[in-house]
Parts: C-alpha cells; structure tokens; sequence
C-alpha cells in the first residue's frame, strides 16, 4: 500500500518544530517524517524551522512556518476519537496547558491557537442513530459542557 498524497498543511507563526514534537508525543502511532529549515536569503532566520512533516495516528499533515498573516482559527480543527475517559482527560489537559484554552462542545485550542475536538469515539453512532430522542438528548448534554464526559453522554443516550 502506498502512502496517502492528501495531507493536511497547518500555517504556523513560530516553531512548527515544537508544535510537532509536542502532538506526537500525545498522540499514539505519531511520528514526525521530515524538518525543513530556512536557508540563506529566505524571509527567517537560516535554520529556523520552514516545514514539518509528521503523521498522527497514520494521519499526514505539514505545519508550515509562514508567519503572522494567516492566524489559526476554528474553521479547521483536529478531531480526536478517543476510546476512554482517561485518554479524553489526558488529551484535554495536555492541549489546554501552557496557554492553550478550552472552549465549548469538546473543542478546544493548544497554545499555538490550533483547535480540537476530543471526542468519545461513539459520538458519531449517538449523533446518528435513527432515534432522534436520543440524539436530542445527547446535543442536549454535550451543548453546554467544554471537556466532553462520555458517562454523561452515555446516560443521555440511554435516556
């Protein structure tokens, strides 16, 4: 099997480098593939990070250094299926510290302004179930929470 060529490229103002090291190490099966640095008479520094390659989960994205002009927003984020209640805790506290923020639903934003969605692997199946009081029930839990707490969820559904 060959690899993917769809990858997703993430604009960065500072060190993708760092940005990179940090999801790998939180994320199983990561890994980052290749640095690019910025060279003589580019617009940064010589050395300074230019592109990282690295795989999430199997996943390929580019985190580029391109500076200021196109900040991070929620119109793309990175969505974290996770299987446990400890994963979602971890996740959610890794990606929160050091300046990161959480925000409504799941989603939050690491300290480099990137927004995730940590999940419980499920939600897909609850949000589209055939029985829409479930579902209801389920928005209705999740609407007002930041980090998601799959017991509740699980409850919602369950009426």
């Amino acid at each position: 099997m060959s690899a993917s060529r769809i990858s997703t490229c993430l604009w960065f103002n500072g060190d993708p480098e760092e940005a990179a090291k940090h999801y790998v190490s939180l994320i199983p099966n990561s890994r980052i593939k290749s640095v690019s640095r910025y060279g003589p008479n580019m617009p940064l520094p010589e050395g300074t990070p230019l592109m990282v390659e690295l795989e999430l989960d199997g996943a390929a994205y580019m985190l580029l250094n391109g500076g200021p002009q196109f900040p991070q927003s929620e119109a793309v984020s990175i969505v974290v299926a996770c299987d446990t209640q400890a994963d979602i805790d971890r996740l959610w506290e890794a990606l929160t510290a050091n300046g990161g923020n959480e925000s409504q639903c799941g989603w939050c934003k690491d300290r480099w302004g990137v927004s995730w969605q940590i999940v419980p692997r499920q939600m897909g199946a609850w949000m589209t179930d055939p029985d829409k009081e479930k579902v209801g029930r389920v928005a209705a839990a999740f609407m007002p929470m930041k980090k998601l707490d799959i017991a509740t969820l699980e409850a919602a559904f369950r009426g």
